[in-house]
Formats: C-alpha cells, sequence, structure tokens
C-alpha cells in the first residue's frame, strides 16, 4: 500500500505564499508522475501542474508564472510554490502519484487527502 502526506496548507492573504508537500512511502519501486490538482467549491477537480520523473513539467495555462512543481532527489515527495495567490486559487489541492509497486509490473493512481487552501483578506 501506498501513504500520501500532504501538508502546507492554511489561509493567507491575497499576494502571499503558500509551499504544498506531499510525501509518498510504502511498498514503492518507482515513482512516475506526480501532480497537483485543486478543486473549488461546486466545480470540478482540475490539473495544477505535473512533473515527470525527468523533471519535465505542465502547467495549467493560468497559472503559469505563479505556480511551481517540483520533486526531492528521492523522487518521493512532490512540492508546490504557490506565490501571488489570488481569492480565487481557493481550493482543496489534491496530489496525485503514479506508483509501481514492489514486484508489480503495474503503475498505479494514488491520491492525497487534501489540503486547504484559503486566499482571503
Amino acid at each position: 500500500q501506498v501513504r500520501l502526506v500532504e501538508s502546507g496548507g492554511g489561509l493567507v492573504q491575497p499576494g502571499g505564499s503558500l509551499r504544498l508537500s506531499c510525501a509518498a512511502s510504502g511498498s514503492i519501486q518507482s515513482v512516475s508522475a506526480m501532480s497537483w490538482y485543486r478543486q473549488a467549491p461546486g466545480k470540478q477537480r482540475d490539473l495544477v501542474a505535473t512533473i515527470s520523473s525527468s523533471g519535465r513539467t505542465n502547467y495549467a495555462d493560468s497559472l503559469k508564472g505563479r505556480f511551481t512543481i517540483s520533486r526531492d532527489n528521492a523522487k518521493t515527495t512532490v512540492y508546490l510554490q504557490m506565490n501571488n495567490l489570488k481569492p480565487e486559487d481557493t481550493a482543496v489541492y489534491f496530489c496525485k502519484v503514479v506508483v509501481q509497486m514492489l514486484l508489480s509490473t503495474t503503475w498505479t493512481d494514488y491520491w492525497g487527502q487534501g489540503t486547504q487552501v484559503t486566499v482571503s483578506s
């Protein structure tokens, strides 16, 4: 089994910054793409950013320049640096990790529990 632990959410004023973390642990053989999604109340869950195992990144067009995704050298923790936050960034942020378990040849998506980000004065 894989466990994802998210942290770093909270309340921040407009223009402020937050850094989210998502650490994967368990019987992991390899980690492929790691992503952040967000879901605002009453809306669908949308992709924020993705980083591949080689470090290639992809962002939602509306977030380029303000958000930065990265991962650690062990490639089991993904981060999301969010700058110049706006009220419309308020949402629950979820990480998703594509994992190959030990002794397995298949890849499986795992989701974090979500962390609330609220941007308000």
